[in-house]
């Protein structure tokens, strides 16, 4: 089968990029002769204000990859959509925000002019709907995946999100789990022994992702010595996680480090600190978790979305409910009981990507 993803690719950063990359890759392995079409330009700048691309790729990247696409050039998209049906069987439009949607319903109606019914069209969803949304969202979803062929999400909480949203008439949206896409960060440095006294949060900081809840449990259930990295780009800025640790007695325990963290500095950050802790109040699915793993650290989760599929409670890490303080200040506190971080330490392992790429080309192929 002929395939074209249309996703984000290098110099795209993050993980939006190194799975359509990745993907890519795993499905011409399969016998799949694939392209990716990725973008000239996703986001109005206004819209994402974090750094969009990096100099250097975050892993092998995909020699078959064109960069047409455009936010601000609708006149390509039609066009764009007639090229990939004429040239492939499968067009996979990969989903992160409805942003996209209007680029991505011009290039489905190029499709649909070219390839009628042969060429079929699949919404791979990384999100559904945004953890943040705006009424608008909504109508930008359902437009899109009303129009597809099929459809595939990360869990089985988005696809029956995607269903209800499809509505009658349409086949059950299929559901794998997202594999495993890390980032290339040269050699792992093995932890060394003992304690750090540090944790780390690592990612881009938004309301969803509750590092205000993190800030609070730390300073109700964390040893007086324990530090708190937090490590990403902040959208609006650090003034409102600093006053918050000001407040709680935290600003000599808090480290904020605002920007997009290369995948050459990884090693270095994980080395420092005792765990990921991962206080999301809501998530669809996530690396962090192996990722972690694949520095030797465990982790620290609420059970939002997939997050608690990959840690197993009380080998590898530990688990707490989302948005809840005091039970995250407990997990805190019992992580850092006598002799803990070495033992949880000591059960993680890091996770064999092979069985859970198998399975997704199946299930895309399916959808």
């Amino acid at each position: 089968m002929r395939v074209a993803l249309v996703g984000p690719a290098h110099p795209y950063k993050g993980g939006g990029a190194r799975h359509t990359t990745e993907l890519a890759h795993r499905l011409r392995a399969a016998g799949h002769p694939t392209v990716v079409e990725s973008w000239r330009a996703q986001y109005p700048a206004a819209l994402y204000p974090g750094t969009q691309t990096v100099d250097e790729p975050e892993g092998e990247p995909y020699p078959d990859t064109r960069r047409d696409l455009a936010w601000y050039r609708p006149d390509g998209w039609w066009r764009i959509g007639r090229r990939l049906a004429r040239e492939n069987d499968l067009v996979v439009l990969t989903l992160f925000s409805p942003v996209q949607v209007p680029a991505y319903l011009g290039v489905l109606a190029g499709a649909r002019s070219a390839g009628g019914e042969r060429t079929r069209v699949v919404a791979l969803c990384h999100n559904v709907l945004p953890h943040e949304r705006r009424a608008v969202d909504v109508s930008l979803v359902r437009a899109l995946l009303r129009r597809v062929d099929g459809v595939l999400a990360h869990s089985h909480e988005q696809a029956g999100l995607a269903e209800g949203m499809r509505g009658a008439g349409f086949d059950a949206p299929v559901t794998a789990a997202l594999p495993p896409h890390l980032p290339a960060t040269g050699a792992v440095v093995p932890p060394a022994p003992g304690e750090r006294r540090n944790l780390l949060f690592l990612g881009i900081v938004r309301p969803y992702k509750g590092v205000d809840v993190l800030l609070r449990a730390l300073a109700a259930g964390a040893p007086d010595d324990v530090t708190l990295t937090v490590a990403g780009e902040f959208w609006g800025g650090t003034a409102e996680q600093a006053a918050l640790a000001g407040e709680l007695g935290l600003a000599d325990r808090v480290r904020l480090r605002d920007g997009y963290v290369p995948a050459e500095e990884l090693p270095g950050l994980y080395a420092a600190t005792d765990a990921v802790v991962l206080p999301y109040r809501t998530a669809t699915a996530s690396q962090n978790v192996w990722l972690a793993h694949e520095h030797g650290l465990p982790v620290i989760a609420t059970r939002a979305g997939a997050l608690a599929d990959h840690v197993r409670e009380d080998v590898d890490g530990l688990l707490c409910a989302p948005g809840d303080v005091d039970d995250l200040a407990r997990a805190l506190d019992r992580f850092y009981a006598p002799g803990a971080p070495e033992r949880l330490r000591a059960g993680v392992r890091p996770v064999d990507p092979e069985p859970f790429w198998a399975d997704y080309v199946d299930r895309l192929l399916a959808a």
